[in-house]
């Protein structure tokens, strides 16, 4: 059987431009599993499970809007189509998310992406599920131009609506600038730019490298990326303090989105 799900090995890259500049990059991999393959992919892999604990794991609990799916029954696939549904498009042939599993029990993924494939395999959407040091999740629905869809590039944009860093104002846009997983591609790319009204504020990119999905690559990546999603996490609060020292000031908290989902269109800003 061949599966579209594969392992990305690559560095993460996070840039500060003002008040003081500030730059980190670290090492990182995530999984590119594929929704429908979840089960088949957790039968043939000795060191991933699906919804169990294993030194890899994918928890569906652990994505999307748990109060939308039911207490978190209902699958992710289903809930992944729902959304697109509610934006006014087609259910996904494929639906593919790109996030860092659990690793003995623990994940953080401050940016899981999930790619939407309609029938021709082109993107038709793409879903860019945020999460916080705080335990709040807002996700962005972004429908894909069709000039862009079946190309090697992606860009979108979207007003910011959620709090990720106490140390960024929400009124700033993103711009997302992506080359897309694909299996005759070996490299992908996610970038990220907050802009406020004085152009860029801060850039953040994965780029990383495709690799098969199996046993052997999984027990590399442990070793060699050892506890990587409580690394992602301690980095992030050593950072933190990192800026404090530099003299970035903390902005207020503002209040939670109303929905925990923005639908945006390819004609908004």
């Amino acid at each position: 059987m061949n599966f579209a799900s594969a392992l990305y090995t690559g560095s993460v890259m996070h840039q500060r431009l003002r008040p003081a500049r500030h730059r980190l990059q670290y090492r990182m991999f995530s999984l590119l599993v594929d929704l429908d393959e979840l089960p088949s992919l957790a039968r043939r892999l000795r060191l991933f499970s699906l919804n169990r604990f294993n030194l890899f794991s994918l928890h569906e609990r652990d994505f999307g809007d748990i109060a939308n799916r039911a207490g978190g029954s209902a699958s992710l696939r289903a809930y992944v189509d729902r959304q697109l549904r509610d934006a006014g498009l087609p259910a996904a042939a494929a639906v593919r998310l790109l996030a860092m599993p659990r690793v003995l029990g623990y994940a953080f993924n401050p940016l899981s992406v999930y790619f939407c494939h309609d029938a021709e395999g082109g993107v038709q959407a793409v879903i860019y599920e945020v999460n916080n040091t705080f335990g709040e999740r807002h996700s962005y629905l972004i429908a894909v131009d069709a000039a862009e869809r079946n190309g090697e590039r992606i860009v979108q944009r979207c007003a910011k609506e959620f709090r990720v860093s106490p140390f960024l104002a929400l009124d700033l846009g993103y711009v997302f600038r992506i080359e897309p997983p694909h299996p005759a591609r070996a490299a992908l790319s996610i970038g990220v730019v907050a802009n406020d009204g004085a152009g860029a504020l801060v850039n953040a990119r994965f780029d990383a490298r495709r690799r098969r999905l199996d046993d052997a690559a999984l027990a590399l990546v442990f070793f060699s990326h050892p506890l990587l999603t409580l690394k992602v996490v301690a980095a992030i609060h050593w950072e933190a303090l990192r800026l404090v020292l530099k003299g970035v000031r903390l902005q207020p908290k503002p209040a939670a989105p109303a929905a925990p989902l923005t639908i945006v269109t390819p004609s908004e800003p």
